[in-house]
Formats: C-alpha cells, structure tokens, sequence
C-alpha cells in the first residue's frame, strides 16, 4: 500500500532538458513506486508570464508529457495531467484567498525576485504562492519533492493549512517538504542550464546536437591549450563529468598536470551523455507522432487526479457550511 501521497508540478516550456531532469524527473521516476503520486503540468501557472503567448501551448504540454514517459514515469504508478483539467485547484484556490492576508503572499522571496525581474504586477501572479498551496492541498499531500529555494512555498501552503485548520476544522495536514539534493547542471556557457539563456542540452537532442553543443561548451578559463594545467573545480565541464562519468576522479589528475586536453575531455562527456540518454530517446522517438495516446494519458490521469480531489473539496465546502 502506498500510504503517503506526493504531488509534483512542472510548468510546460516543452522539450525538458539536462537540468529539468537532474533536477526534478529522475526523482520523480524513483518516488513514484512508493508513493501514491500526482504529476501536474501546471498550465495555469505558466500565464502568470506567458499568458501573450498560449498559441504553442498545447505543444508545449505534449512534449513535456513526452519527455515523462519517456524518462520513465508510469502513468499506472502515477497519475500525470493538466492542472487547469482538474478545476477543484481553482476552486481551493479561490477559497483560500478569502482567509490568506495579503502580506503572507507580499513576503514569499520569488514574488519579489521575479516581480523586479520579469516586470509582473500581475493579481494572478501575487497570488501564484497560493495556488501552488491548493495545486498541494487537494490532494491532501504529506510530502512535496522540493530543493531549497522553494521552502518558503511549502512553508506558506503549512501556513495557510493551520488557518483554514483553525477556522473550520482539522481538513489538511501540513505537508512536508522532501528535500532533494539537485545535481548542478551547467548549460554550454557555464551559467545554470535554462532554455531562456538558450545554453541547455535537452533530451530530445540527438547525439550528433549534443556533441555540436558541448564542443562549444566554456571550460576552465585558465586552461587555454593543451598542456596548460586545468583546475576541475571550476570547470563546467568538469561538472557535468560529475554527473555522467563514471569513475570521475580519473579526470582530475590528467587535467591538472595538462596531459588531457579540453577536447578528449568534451568528447569523452559527450559519449557518457549520450550513453545514459540513448535508452530515453530511444523510447521517446517510440512516442513521436503519438499525440492521442498522450492526449489519452493526459485525460486519464486528470479523471484520477479529480476524483481524489473532488473528494477533499466535498468535506472543505462541507466544514464551510458552503455545501449546498
């Protein structure tokens, strides 16, 4: 029996790359057996930026539903789907902005960041913290995969579950944050991995993109030739040699004493890359052109997802005295 429950999101950018599935996916894959799991392609928290630009949308969400099954998510382990498919996340949604003060959502530290950022006032956008909360809290979540810089999130979801607890009952648990230590994932310039940076290898490259990419990739600044001493620490390359290579300590000493150069060292990370990824692209080319199956997948993960919600909200509007 899985006794506990997880529910994951994933805003839909498309085809997911090396960082999204260091990051989060791989993880997912390995919970998903021991866990009664939710995985949600969070739809309606992508228009809190992007809401001029929905036309790609609904590619955008096949591709990443591809990038899942094809890294290993069961959709008979866990149900995967669309947020806005199962619309108890903004019914939640709504009642909890009825009894959550303005300045829980003002003090949220990505609302500032990305406020100043990105240039959003946006009312929906203030209020994102709060639907992640429902997008939790309806599925009565114990446990949230997250890294550090999202424990505010699910310390404000905690917050808002003891109010709503307060006022009409004992309805949510507080869920815990499952705290993962993400692999650093470098992009090709040595900045974190991100589409918006257009530095990010992604899955669904092939192999030949993939050594293209990397061939460009920034190395040890101080290392311009063959022969130099190399300083791994801070090589990029180095990073991702950590995540794919096995036995990546041999690498140190050869580049530190200059016998390896930075280009055996890139063509060596190429081949473990697209080692790993071969048995993902593999089962992701099977997937190409199979749009109403995931289409199907989709709807019925959604169909699960709303049974379990549409359960929690019939006893929250019964403890508001709202169940007409």
């Amino acid at each position: 029996m899985k006794d506990e429950i997880i529910l994951s999101g994933m805003q839909p950018t498309g085809q997911l790359h090396l960082g999204n599935y260091e990051g989060a996916l791989k993880n997912w894959v390995n919970l998903q057996d021991d866990y009664e799991m939710y995985c949600c392609i969070v739809d309606w928290h992508s228009l809190t930026s992007d809401f001029d630009d929905t036309e790609g949308l609904k590619d955008r969400i096949i591709q990443m539903a591809t990038d899942f099954l094809a890294a290993g998510l069961d959709p008979s382990k866990c149900a995967i789907f669309i947020q806005s498919e199962v619309k108890e996340h903004a019914e939640l949604h709504l009642l909890f902005s009825m009894i959550t003060p303005l300045s829980w959502l003002e003090r949220v530290p990505s609302y500032k960041d990305k406020a100043k950022e990105l240039g959003l006032d946006s009312y929906g956008f203030l209020g994102y913290p709060l639907l992640q909360a429902a997008d939790i809290l309806v599925y009565r979540a114990d446990k949230v995969p997250v890294g550090k810089d999202q424990l505010p999130h699910i310390e404000l979801t905690r917050e808002v579950a003891r109010r709503f607890n307060f006022l009409y009952g004992d309805t949510f648990p507080e869920p815990k944050a499952l705290l993962t230590k993400f692999p650093v994932v470098p992009g090709i310039d040595g900045r974190k991995m991100s589409k918006s940076y257009e530095n990010d290898i992604r899955i669904a490259d092939s192999p030949e993109d993939t050594a293209k990419k990397l061939k460009k990739m920034f190395t040890d600044p101080e290392k311009l030739r063959r022969g130099d001493a190399g300083h791994p620490d801070i090589c990029p390359v180095y990073a991702l040699h950590k995540i794919y290579t096995p036995n990546h300590q041999e690498i140190v000493q050869p580049c530190e004493s200059g016998e390896l150069g930075c280009v055996d060292c890139k063509k060596r990370l190429t081949e473990n890359i697209n080692k790993t990824l071969e048995p993902i692209r593999q089962k992701r080319s099977e997937l190409n052109n199979r749009q109403d199956y995931i289409m199907d997948m989709l709807k019925d993960g959604a169909r699960r997802a709303r049974k379990r919600a549409s359960a929690v909200m019939e006893d929250v509007r019964k403890v508001m005295r709202i169940d007409w």
